[in-house]
């Protein structure tokens, strides 16, 4: 509990109520300081939230920035048909990179392991270059990765879009430097002091609504690298691996290619509230096949842009 006096009174803030408070301080602080920024937005239950918490921000006023998606071309087409429902009804303009375009230019190549997560980073600079933003939102956590909780709230990029963990600014009584010069950007991460409950709690406590592969379904699916793989066109098990239908559910909603489910019965918020409370594992290092290669993984990608 945080405490806060209003007319004399001491006022209790909950947990959630102080998080809320401080994403919003971070979101306005953001707005008023810099002049072109966006917000990260996959349609992934982390950028769902930071919406939501725009939308409070300048409510009733609409949010006064674009939304940003790199798509990889290997996205759920659920969480797609999302996240076009979700800024139709909100009324904000939507700019997409396309992972499939560079692809088709020859720009980049595809991937021996079929994954296409660690191709986003050019798609998502150039897109940042051709959009002249100067500070990008993300949903970004300190409990997900080893590498994020290394990430200040407002993070530095430089003109090549790259972030240096050992170059990065105090962040001391709450006070955020976002300075910085032509061709340069800051990454944003107004959620970073959250865990995944609280993510959870605060969808539940807002009534939020989420794609469905959030909630236990049942798929049909294959055993991979410990993990549950959907059956799809990008994700195809080898003969030595066997579909079944299983009930289960996404922690996190990737490239299908490297995202796994997990096991569960959790069909409703509240469900899934008690299951990650009892959890013991983070969601990347549970379900992110992508995040695996090394100890390193995630910090070598956002050393060269990666969100």
């Amino acid at each position: 509990m945080q405490t806060d006096r209003i007319g004399g009174a001491t006022h209790r803030l909950s947990s959630l109520d102080a998080l809320e408070s401080e994403a919003i301080h971070i979101i306005r602080e953001v707005v008023a300081e810099f002049e072109r920024p966006a917000l990260l937005f996959s349609g992934g239950k982390d950028s769902v939230v930071m919406l939501h918490l725009a939308t409070k921000a300048f409510w009733p006023g609409k949010v006064p920035f674009p939304v940003l998606h790199v798509d990889t071309g290997h996205n759920f087409p659920e969480v797609l048909e999302f996240r076009d429902r979700t800024v139709e009804r909100l009324g904000i303009r939507l700019v997409v990179g396309s992972v499939q375009e560079y692809i088709d230019r020859g720009e980049l190549s595809e991937r021996a392991d079929g994954t296409r997560n660690p191709l986003q980073t050019v798609p998502l600079l150039d897109t940042i270059n051709a959009n002249k933003f100067d500070a990008v939102f993300g949903g970004g956590r300190r409990d997900e990765d080893k590498a994020r909780a290394k990430e200040r709230i407002l993070s530095l990029r430089d003109e090549f879009g790259q972030w240096d963990p050992r170059n990065q600014r105090p962040e001391l009584w709450n006070l955020y430097n976002g300075r910085h010069t032509v061709g340069q950007h800051v990454r944003a991460f107004p959620i970073s002091n959250w865990t995944e409950l609280d993510v959870w709690r605060y969808i539940e406590r807002e009534n939020i609504e989420l794609p469905g592969l959030y909630y236990a379904h049942q798929r049909e699916v294959f055993r991979r690298d410990g993990m549950w793989r959907a059956v799809g066109e990008v994700s195809q098990p080898t003969e030595r691996e066997t579909v079944e239908t299983r009930m289960v559910r996404y922690r996190t909603v990737g490239d299908m290619s490297c995202t796994g489910a997990v096991e569960s019965a959790a069909a409703d918020v509240s469900a899934v509230v008690r299951e990650v409370a009892l959890s013991t594992l983070t969601e990347r290092g549970a379900t992110r096949a992508d995040d695996r290669i090394s100890e390193a993984a995630m910090e070598d990608r956002k050393k060269d842009g990666y969100f």
